[in-house]
């Protein structure tokens, strides 16, 4: 078994994106319109590395066989989900309220007005 750091909670997880967005504004080679750009396509690499994972994992390319597993597959979908929270955190300091309210209405429309208040 492998030391694992502790997962943060759903609580934590703001804060965290926050720590990620500050660690990675003070590294970033280009600031402005550039940055920001750069900082969304980010996520065209991280879900191409989701395809590359799911190829791998079905065996689908018949030169390279199997070479991903399916918790690989998973750790890519977690790559692009902190990837999209971080960018979104790049747009606007009120990241955690305006994906909130977007993923209220998306349930509201999706599975109904009751689990929108949850």
């Amino acid at each position: 078994m492998t030391d694992q750091p502790p997962a943060p909670s759903s609580a934590d997880l703001w804060s965290t994106v926050d720590e990620l967005w500050t660690w990675l504004d003070g590294h970033r080679p280009l600031d402005g319109r550039e940055g920001l750009l750069l900082r969304v396509l980010k996520l065209s690499e991280e879900v191409g590395e989701v395809a590359e994972a799911v190829i791998g994992a079905t065996g689908q390319n018949p030169r390279k066989g199997v070479t991903h597993t399916w918790e690989d597959v998973q750790g890519e979908l977690c790559d692009v989900v902190i990837t999209a929270l971080v960018a979104l955190r790049t747009l606007t300091p009120e990241a955690r309220e305006v994906f909130s309210h977007h993923l209220a209405k998306v349930a509201a429309r999706s599975v109904g007005p009751s689990a929108a208040g949850n």
